[in-house]
């Protein structure tokens, strides 16, 4: 990391910087299955693309197929799923290496794009490095397309998508086991000597048609066949399904066939690819009454609307062998789809698409009034195939169509729509399997919801409660980082934060609530206006997690919290540590050389109610890097927390910290998401011009006043201040006067010049705020002090100072 930081660094981006970091932490682990598509998910993140996609050369290397995409659906944006590697294309010509960058003018030139009108796009092709060829797609709909940063991210992307070559599939070539290659246009078939034993046929007395295999199939399985291997009824791209071979003697034997159509090329014809095997030890002839069980096991875990659709797709697509599925939330008049099986547009009727809004499609009800009623009966119905259905639901399922509505309690929740291409006969089986999964999913689904809404309100709590933007730091540069877990409710109860205090301290928090709930987020927003609070009314950093810790106590809750709070001396290059059950924080030093922090801890908060707070003093030299982090970056099912922090600070170790940003990116890529993760990261610099300071405790004698001038004379005239001497003065006598007069305890005078800005601050015990006063007779005889200040500075105010105040003025001193 410190190479790809360092090395050209200059005159570069931040934006740049940060993808360069991204894309190194994605290459650390070349063999997750994700790595391609989390490598496109940066081209959305860096380089503005609201769509990215792999195109690869396709097994007949006749064909640059689409291989991985993220981003919004490839229809919004006109994109094919393949292109002939000799066409003109731009994907095409960036396979052969020349990169393509187009605008909407270029594209409406286009005869090969397919684009969806009324809208503006931005097309770049750029060639893969690997020898397998292939190229990167990226679009863009913001006006002006790609700057150049944005350019660069996707050379960067590109280059961390090397492919290696292809295997070999043209004609003539060996096919790897189970494989097979259909010409669409000819029937004839090239197979192994594999799938001809799953056929029962000798290799001598295969003919190579298509035919005398599907000849060997149930009788009733062979429509499901013929809509894979008749071109008219397959789209582009993959389908998988099981099929059942007669047998000289005993039961038929079940084959699973995968498949992917493919375009031949420009006047060649499509064909399709794929395999066969053997599904007799994978599919069991499981009773319906299992399958129930099944599904009602895999909607037991299932925790989102999505999670339902999905297992209810699963528990009956390949049991009905039906062709299409669509399952979806009832609200108000509207069916708005959380399950598409399959998931392409063009697979579904010509209204769904017109209502396409972003991944899903909203079903209006009242275009449909079959399904409608239907819903209101609240029964599943079945329509045999040329059933008089309107378009909408016609087109779902023209060989049969059945819809169960999902009942959950006195309501209907949802309904899901099953549909088949081809003639399909409803036995009393089916229809009992229907009924009961109806049952099941409503419930779920009901459950579902309530997730999903509790995670909606979660995530609204957890952006509204931590900061928006981190403050401007003197002499120092500060990131967080916040990344929400992917199980449960993804959001919990971690937070930062960064204070701002007087005389250039900054206090830096941290902070872990119990839990993953509501609950959790809400209690983690009051502890964190709670601290900081408690910090800006100038407590010490032990009295701060003390008071906080009292808090906690009396909300009378049954969470705890965590933290780890530090108060950094900008001037000094000094902190003082406090620890309530937290992780100790991490210093980077500038030599490379990290050190966890030897840090006295207590309790968590909310836990004891007299507990003690200890401080421990930290060092931080000019270019110290700061790290504080919760549990869920260093702590994993797999390790326990001390390999994981030692683990993280040998990652500091091989940070350069010049760029933050990139250093917390890089953190991130490696956390294990099982729970959430706050990173606060700050580098110390130092400050480049220091105050200066001089202090003095006022004495309550009948000559404090004429000491306190007497100081502040002789610390402007040590500091070479000559200018608005009188009015600072004036100003002296009139703050300790009125600390003295109307308080009582310890009065103390601060002075501070920064530059040309000349600080007189006078603090005492109280923590009444004076007030000027609206109006003053001649005959009063006080109240003009203030007004005085306030005349003869360029400012004043008050600040609460550990239990008091501090009423301080400025004057911007004349050349």
């Amino acid at each position: 990391m410190a190479n790809v930081v360092g090395e050209g660094a200059a005159g570069r981006s931040t934006r740049t910087l940060r993808a360069e970091g991204a894309l190194t932490a994605i290459a650390v682990d070349p063999e997750s299955p994700d790595r391609v598509r989390r490598i496109l998910e940066q081209a959305l993140v860096f380089a503005g693309a609201a769509f990215a996609a792999v195109y690869t050369v396709g097994a007949d290397g006749e064909l640059l197929c689409l291989a991985e995409s993220a981003g919004v659906p490839r229809t919004l944006c006109g994109v094919r799923d393949s292109y002939p590697v000799a066409g003109h294309a731009p994907v095409a010509e960036a396979h052969r290496g020349r990169p393509v960058w187009l605008g909407p003018d270029d594209l409406a030139a286009q005869a090969q794009s397919r684009r969806v009108p009324s809208r503006d796009f931005f097309l770049a092709a750029l060639p893969l490095r690997g020898d397998g060829g292939g190229c990167l797609l990226a679009v863009s709909e913001r006006a002006g397309g790609f700057d150049a940063d944005d350019r660069f991210c996707l050379g960067l992307v590109a280059d961390s998508l090397a492919l290696p070559v292809p295997p070999a599939t043209a004609e003539g070539a060996d096919l790897r086991p189970g494989g097979f290659s259909l010409a669409m246009d000819t029937g004839r078939v090239r197979v192994g000597e594999d799938i001809l034993e799953l056929f029962g046929l000798d290799p001598d007395d295969f003919d190579g048609r298509v035919e005398t295999l599907l000849g060997l199939t149930v009788p009733e399985d062979l429509p499901s066949l013929m809509s894979v291997v008749e071109a008219d009824h397959m789209t582009i791209g993959d389908r998988e399904l099981e099929f059942r071979v007669l047998q000289p003697t005993g039961p038929p034997k079940w084959l699973r066939l995968r498949g992917r159509l493919v375009h031949g090329g420009e006047g060649r014809p499509a064909r399709l690819v794929g395999s066969v095997a053997d599904a007799s030890t994978l599919r069991s002839d499981i009773t319906d009454v299992a399958r129930i069980q099944r599904l009602a096991a895999a909607l037991a875990t299932a925790v989102t609307v999505r999670d339902v659709g999905k297992a209810v797709v699963a528990a009956l697509r390949r049991p009905l062998r039906a062709d299409r599925i669509a399952l979806a939330e009832l609200e108000s008049e509207r069916l708005v789809v959380t399950v598409l099986d399959p998931p392409e547009p063009e697979a579904w009727p010509d209204l769904w698409r017109a209502e396409w809004r972003t991944e899903w499609p909203d079903a209006p009800v009242r275009t449909m009034p079959t399904l409608a009623a239907a819903l209101r009966e609240g029964r599943a119905r079945i329509w045999p195939a040329g059933s008089p259905l309107e378009t909408a639901l016609a087109e779902v399922g023209p060989g049969g169509l059945a819809m169960l509505p999902l009942p959950a309690g006195n309501r209907i929740a949802g309904a899901c729509l099953i549909g088949w291409d081809t003639p399909h006969d409803f036995g009393p089986d089916e229809r009992a399997l229907l009924t009961a999964a109806a049952g099941l999913a409503g419930q779920a689904l009901m459950r579902a919801r309530a997730f999903d809404a509790e995670h909606e309100l979660v995530g609204m709590l957890q952006r509204q409660l931590l900061p928006r933007r981190l403050p401007r730091l003197p002499g120092a540069v500060a990131v967080a980082r916040y990344l929400p877990s992917t199980a449960g409710l993804e959001l919990g109860g971690d937070w930062y934060d960064v204070i701002p205090l007087p005389d250039n301290h900054v206090a830096l928090v941290i902070g872990d609530v119990q839990g993953h709930s509501a609950g959790a987020a809400t209690l983690m927003g009051q502890m964190r206006t709670a601290l900081r609070a408690y910090a800006v009314e100038g407590h010490p950093p032990d009295v701060v997690v003390s008071h906080a810790n009292r808090l906690l106590m009396d909300m009378e809750t049954d969470l705890f919290a965590t933290c780890c709070y530090v108060d950094v001396d900008m001037e000094e290059g000094f902190a003082w540590c406090v620890r309530a059950g937290h992780l100790p924080p991490v210093l980077r030093h500038p030599d490379g050389r990290t050190e966890i922090a030897e840090a006295e801890g207590g309790p968590p908060l909310g836990v004891v109610r007299q507990s003690d707070f200890p401080m421990s003093p930290l060092r931080l030299q000019p270019g110290t890097m700061l790290a504080l982090t919760t549990d869920g970056l260093v702590e994993s099912p797999d390790s326990d927390i001390d390999e994981g922090m030692n683990g993280f600070a040998r990652q500091l170790s091989a940070a350069d910290p010049a760029d933050l940003g990139t250093v917390a990116d890089a953190l991130l890529g490696k956390a294990p998401r099982s729970d959430d993760v706050a990173l606060l990261l700050m580098r110390y610099d130092g400050m480049a011009s220091r105050p200066l300071r001089e202090s003095w405790t006022v004495w309550r004698v009948p000559q404090a006043v004429g000491h306190a001038r007497r100081f502040t004379r002789r610390t402007l005239r040590s500091w070479g201040v000559t200018a608005d001497v009188d009015g600072a003065l004036l100003v002296v006598s009139e703050l300790v006067t009125n600390a003295l007069v109307h308080t009582e305890g310890p009065v103390r005078l601060d002075i501070s010049l920064v530059n040309d800005r000349l600080r007189l601050a006078v603090a005492d015990a109280s923590p009444r705020t004076p007030v000027k006063p609206t109006s003053i007779g001649w005959e009063a005889t006080g109240g003009r002090g203030i007004l005085l200040v306030e005349a003869v500075s360029a400012g004043w105010g008050t600040l609460p100072v550990s239990g008091g105040k501090q009423v301080w003025a400025e004057f911007v001193l004349r050349p």
